[in-house]
């Protein structure tokens, strides 16, 4: 056996990230939000991408005559989901010939329309937030209450530094002898002077707890009786559906106790809490779907969540001949990294349709039926049926949502873990939670439903769960217990 140097060749296959590859895979897994947020700094940071700024034209649609009819053996995902274009065609002018003719009211009509004497509203280009009136905040709406109530100037400071310390909430935590060092005044005045505030509107605001709160609001409803303020003394009681304890405490009989919660339960226990709160933004799906004339479903995505950039070559041939060695290579890089995004982007729009087209495949049920026929469905089934892997499938299902004609969900919703069945198969837990939700709201007020009698019925129902599970599913949909339930319909309130 020799021993040396030797020189030989071999041939190998690897994965090599490369920037554009850590581009796209960052894309797919974005939101929409983090793509717009995306493409507008490549925008600011590429001089060769541009915003496509053309007008959206939707393409014409086949009349429910013309469209062909389905296959009789099915269809596969390609053939049920039936997606629009990515990038719609340029507008073309409008024919003034086909055109149908409109008359403007006239002064016969009595009616005047538009702003400065003109037949239509072509020249105002105000919006109906400019009609409508500023909501105040929370601030200015008690200033003005406080300049009205209180005439002595100290008073009037008292009461904003009262404004200035309030929570979110309505709620004044700190304590008055606190606010009266800081301010250099009695103590009494300054408990005087929070008093009267506690009637400002909303009633209840600088309150110190709940009970004082709720106290607030039923004394200007005059019905702060004795019974009532005991029952406010035991809130916890409340909270725990003690109804009997409560009716020995407050020496009243079932009927006059459920008047009294039904009362606690119509007061606000966060007056300040509709002031200054930012609306919630709407979900805005990434995937619109909507019924075909034939039956099948048809899938297109959200222009308005579609980022649409071009790449300008014409200022790249332009400017390449004429720039300098470094110069070039900085076009160069510009304009790969300009193609690789839009390639990204389209690829991304494609992607989603074809994962969401095969969710929609498998789960036809629900979107017929509803959720009892929720299917139980994985990652991997996804993934084997488009031929991807499943680490792609989850990235495209993270925070993507889709507007359904049973509403708006995000694509992870559709994915539930399998329940066995008593006689083969396999449910869907979100399907069973929905059950159990269903069976706790129709059950009597004299026969409510332990977790034991859940079981016993899902299991006639063909349905094989643990006793655990369904405990666990009824304390993720805060559904009491048993015993809690009872207590609250021996009393409604």
């Amino acid at each position: 056996m020799a021993f040396g140097p030797r020189l030989d060749l071999r041939q190998s296959q690897s994965l090599v990230m490369t920037p554009q590859l850590r581009q796209a895979i960052k894309l797919l897994q974005f939101s929409n939000l983090e793509v717009a947020a995306f493409v507008e700094e490549e925008l600011e940071r590429n001089p060769l991408l541009e915003r496509d700024e053309r007008p959206e034209v939707p393409p014409e649609r086949p009349a429910p005559d013309q469209l062909h009819p389905p296959e009789p053996n099915g269809a596969d995902t390609a053939e049920l989901i039936r997606s629009e274009v990515l990038t719609p065609p340029e507008a073309s002018p409008l024919d003034a010939a086909d055109a149908e003719p409109f008359d403007p009211p006239g002064a016969g009509d009595g009616v005047r329309f538009g702003s400065g004497g003109a037949a239509d509203f072509a020249e105002d280009e105000r919006g109906i937030e400019d009609f409508a009136p500023a909501p105040r905040s929370r601030r200015e709406h008690l200033l003005e209450q406080l300049r009205l109530g209180f005439a002595d100037r100290t008073d009037r400071a008292i009461g904003a530094h009262l404004i200035a310390l309030l929570e979110p909430s309505g709620r004044l935590s700190i304590a008055s002898a606190a606010i009266a060092t800081a301010l250099g005044v009695p103590e009494a005045r300054v408990e005087r002077v929070r008093q009267a505030m506690l009637r400002f509107e909303p009633t209840g605001m600088f309150a110190r707890d709940l009970r004082e709160c709720l106290a607030v609001q039923l004394a200007e409803r005059d019905r702060l009786d004795p019974a009532m303020a005991t029952l406010l003394d035991h809130l916890d009681l409340l909270a725990r559906r003690e109804h009997k304890r409560l009716m020995v405490l407050c020496g009243v009989d079932a009927e006059d106790l459920a008047d009294m919660i039904a009362e606690i339960r119509r007061l606000d226990p966060k007056p300040g809490a509709d002031f200054d709160a930012v609306p919630a933004a709407p979900v805005v799906p990434d995937i619109l779907m909507r019924a075909a004339p034939d039956g099948s479903w048809l899938l297109e995505l959200n222009p308005q969540t579609l980022p649409r950039v071009l790449v300008n070559r014409q200022f790249s041939a332009r400017i390449a001949p004429r720039a300098g060695r470094d110069d070039r290579a900085f076009i160069a890089e510009r304009l790969q990294t300009a193609n690789w995004l839009v390639k990204s982007l389209q690829q991304r729009a494609q992607t989603i349709l074809k994962v969401a087209g095969e969710v929609v495949r498998q789960q036809d049920g629900f979107f017929r039926h509803g959720v009892a026929h929720l299917r139980p469905l994985i990652l991997r089934d996804i993934a084997d049926a488009v031929e991807m892997h499943e680490s792609t499938v989850s990235r495209v299902t993270s925070n993507k949502y889709i507007a359904t004609p049973r509403g708006v969900f995000e694509l992870k919703y559709f994915f539930t873990t399998a329940i066995a069945g008593t006689s083969g198969g396999s449910h869907s837990a979100e399907a069973v939670r929905h059950r159990i939700r269903a069976m706790v709201a129709a059950e009597d007020v004299d026969d409510v439903l332990s977790d034991d009698t859940i079981v016993a019925l899902l299991r006639r129902e063909g349905v094989d769960i643990a006793r655990r599970t369904v405990a666990k599913y009824r304390e993720a949909l805060r559904i009491p217990s048993s015993v809690q339930r009872k207590r609250e319909k021996a009393v409604p309130a």
